[in-house]
């Protein structure tokens, strides 16, 4: 699995927000965790479900949203 595959959005799940791989994990949250200086360890003992590229993902999809250029009109 690529890591842009591991990043879903279910409307019905989470207000749409993206997610890990359909779980109730929100790429938000992993991404406030990281900033707050929790480990990739701890969030993994914390979140048995997830993997490693699952945080990866998570850090790919926050890069190429800030990256996104805007058209101003």
């Amino acid at each position: 699995m690529n890591l842009e595959a591991r990043i879903t959005y279910n409307p019905l799940q989470c207000g749409g927000k993206p997610c890990v791989r359909n779980m109730r994990i929100r790429v938000s949250d992993i991404l406030q965790m990281l900033g707050e200086g929790v480990s990739t360890e701890e969030i993994l003992q914390d979140f048995p479900d997830l993997e490693l590229q699952d945080i990866q993902a998570c850090l790919l999809y926050a890069a190429r949203r800030v990256n996104l250029e805007r058209l101003a009109a």
